[in-house]
């Protein structure tokens, strides 16, 4: 995710980290070539004249652009309901630590000194491990050896062998707070307060699996992606005849318009990726641990995570 001030002045023309630019530069470049061509050529190849108006363009442009606008709106809607799901996750994870601290009985108070033998600490270090372990999921990459450090040697080991590591880790949790009940350090009553946060946690994560694995129809997409390249490429011959050498200038900015709009679609749609945009899930993930540590009165948690040119991940 790109965190900078908004430039201004001659900045925001040739700021190029975080724009769409560099994704659509070759064809971008192509197309102004090829209105070149056709500028130099007047239209004609060989000895055929291609001749036409604007009037097709003015309509099949203005539907163009709606639908490109419909679906990076939809598109933003799938990378709106990730961030609010990433919240969410931060809210659960805070609210059991502050559940597992004051509701399971223990003449300890909850601190990270007593080690991963205290459930509590257990618990809410797992919280950590389990947002690291979604993350890595949506992102598909191998477990975070960081994660070693938040779980028990043994869950550790056989976290690598499970499936879906974040489910693993959640029935993980349901067995600690089964075993507090059947010892007797938590009251039934209670004990549902907690597996609802645990519910929720799940939810949460069951929901970005959801948009992770389901895209945007590719048909769709497909359609959008064709009729954006028809159309800026046999742009030229309609404005030739009317603006002369001025067409590619004015290809160039359509171009940019249609292809930028199109490739920001593609990049929002998966919102859980490492592109420039996308949600900075390490530095959500960073910040959880952070907390659940302080929660537990670790006097030297992780730093957050800082921005490197603008880039947060």
């Amino acid at each position: 995710m790109i965190i900078r001030d908004r430039p201004s002045g001659l900045k925001l023309f040739v700021l190029l980290r975080g724009s769409i630019l560099p994704h659509i530069l070759p064809v971008l470049v192509v197309n102004v070539v090829v209105a070149t061509l056709v500028t130099w050529l007047h239209g004609s190849l060989g000895d055929v004249k291609i001749t036409l108006t604007t009037i097709p363009f003015t309509l099949i442009g203005l539907p163009l652009a709606i639908f490109l606008g419909f679906r990076n709106n939809s598109a933003y809607d799938r990378f709106w309901e990730g961030r609010k799901l990433w919240g969410e996750l931060l809210l659960r994870a805070r609210n059991l630590a502050r559940q597992c601290a004051s509701l399971v009985d223990d003449p300890r108070p909850a601190h990270i000194r007593n080690g991963l033998e205290d459930v509590r600490v257990r618990m809410v270090l797992r919280a950590a491990a389990f947002s690291h372990a979604l993350r890595d999921l949506l992102r598909n990459l191998p477990p975070d050896p960081a994660l070693e450090g938040l779980l028990q040697p043994a869950e550790f080991a056989a976290l690598a062998q499970a499936p879906n590591k974040p489910d693993y880790l959640m029935q993980q949790m349901g067995h600690d707070l089964a075993r507090c009940l059947k010892e007797e350090r938590i009251a039934p009553c209670l004990a549902v307060n907690i597996d609802h946060t645990l519910s929720a946690m799940t939810a949460a994560a069951a929901s970005c699996e959801r948009i992770r694995n389901t895209p945007i129809p590719f048909s769709y997409t497909l359609l959008l992606h064709r009729t954006a390249y028809l159309y800026c490429f046999l742009l030229p011959f309609g404005l030739v005849d009317t603006i002369g050498f001025m067409t590619p200038l004015v290809v160039a900015i359509v171009a940019y318009t249609f292809f930028g709009l199109d490739a920001l679609g593609d990049e929002l749609e998966e919102p859980f990726g490492t592109d420039h945009n996308d949600l900075s899930l390490n530095a959500i993930c960073r910040a959880i641990e952070i907390d659940l540590r302080g929660a537990l009165g670790d006097e030297a948690p992780p730093p957050p995570l800082a921005a490197v040119d603008y880039r947060l991940t």
